[in-house]
């Protein structure tokens, strides 16, 4: 993209988002959800597959928790199962 003499181009600095947690939530009342992490989106690789269902996760101890097909727990929440493998955060 070329800038014209009218409209210099400015180089607005893009603001560095914050670092992805060891251990990171989806649901807000867990004392390990972020909400400033949230604000980008965050992919999930886990033994080498992006994952879309991952509801929490760490990365120090290898797990994430996703939900079991549509089992609902007595609140009416996902029921969730911990699978255990190579986990890794990003951003999109």
């Amino acid at each position: 993209m070329f800038a014209s003499p009218s409209c210099p181009m400015t180089d607005a600095p893009t603001p560095t988002p914050p670092a992805l947690p060891d251990r990171l939530s989806v649901d807000p009342r867990s004392p390990h959800h972020v909400a400033a992490v949230f604000e980008r989106d965050i992919g999930i690789r886990f033994n080498g597959k992006e994952r879309f269902d991952v509801e929490e996760y760490c990365l120090s101890e290898g797990w994430i928790k996703v939900p079991a097909g549509k089992t609902l727990d007595r609140k009416g929440r996902p029921l969730l199962i911990t699978l255990k493998g190579q986990v890794e955060a990003f951003y999109k």
